[in-house]
């Protein structure tokens, strides 16, 4: 077998790096198999046939270090979304249009370069039928396409006070059937923490303190999940997981942060709304605060949240 052969039919990860001209590093999705009706036959109408999805995405290697910092690469979640995406826009006759449309979505991420689709059917015979593409960004028309961004979330921060009372779980309850993505604040727990005489390893003490609260929090109600990274917020938001915000990391990074200290919550929470653009900052239990997105609040003995 020749390579050329070799090459047609080995993973699109090896196509990747016999064809390419520049050092890349590589993001690979193998074997991802979903069940979705598609085709252009009448049999293929109607019915569920198993699809599997092997992309490999080049990416220009990192400048400095990458500090193990989710934020600064592209996420395989951005694969899957962007195949999930294109799966639920609407029905679709062709492999080829379905390929060149998660391309496509794919080189919307600034970190994308180069991307490889192969897309098979599993279930027309006793083999796999499919199509293979590859589009890099300066061959690929992205004018007028945009990134689709995750649902407006709503921010809810809850006081010590409503913390300590007993309808944390009702609450939890009433917020997750509304319809927006739900992320919790805190503030920090009522005991002293350490003082330093340095005022950013305060900041970070303080920073830390929130995040000891939301822990706390978050060991209370099993469907919580403390999150810290804005990618993990964002996967968070289109897949319904309830979130309490970890706000070291994101308060640390930014280029244009809260000003006030972390001891003042309801300045930092809607500094986080604003960056969020939330769909509403609910307060409960504590004077709401001057905020750039809409505002309500409601007391810490309140068992309804309408």
């Amino acid at each position: 077998m020749t390579d050329d052969i070799r090459l047609a039919f080995a993973h699109p990860s090896e196509r990747a790096e016999a064809s390419s001209q520049t050092p890349c590093d590589r993001i690979s999705l193998r074997d991802y198999v979903v069940e979705v009706e598609i085709g252009a036959f009448q049999q293929e109408r109607g019915t569920l046939q198993r699809v599997r999805f092997n992309v490999v995405v080049e990416v220009l290697p990192l400048t400095g270090p990458i500090d193990d910092d989710v934020d600064r690469i592209l996420s395989y979640d951005k694969v899957t979304e962007a195949i999930s995406a294109e799966l639920d826009a609407e029905r679709i006759n062709l492999l080829e249009t379905l390929a060149a449309r998660v391309a496509e979505r794919i080189l919307l991420e600034p970190q994308a370069e180069r991307v490889f689709v192969r897309i098979e059917k599993l279930d027309r015979g006793p083999f796999s039928l499919g199509v293979e593409i590859v589009r890099s960004r300066d061959g690929v028309d992205l004018a007028g396409q945009e990134h689709v961004e995750p649902p407006r979330p709503r921010i809810v921060f809850m006081s010590n006070a409503a913390i300590a009372g007993p309808h944390v779980k009702a609450w939890i309850d009433q917020l997750a059937a509304m319809n927006a993505p739900l992320i919790i604040c805190v503030g920090a727990a009522e005991v002293a923490a350490p003082q330093a005489g340095n005022a950013l390893a305060q900041r970070r003490i303080d920073l830390l303190a929130i995040e000891q609260n939301a822990w706390a929090l978050a060991a209370r109600d099993g469907r919580c999940m403390v999150v810290g990274t804005r990618t993990e917020l964002d996967w968070a938001s289109k897949n319904a997981q309830i979130c309490i915000w970890a706000p070291s990391k994101i308060v640390l990074d930014a280029v244009d942060g809260p000003s006030a200290s972390p001891r003042d919550a309801m300045s930092l929470v809607a500094w986080f709304a604003r960056e969020m653009n939330a769909e509403e900052l609910l307060v409960i239990g504590a004077e709401p605060p001057q905020a750039e997105v809409p505002v309500r609040a409601v007391r810490a003995d309140a068992a309804s949240l309408a």
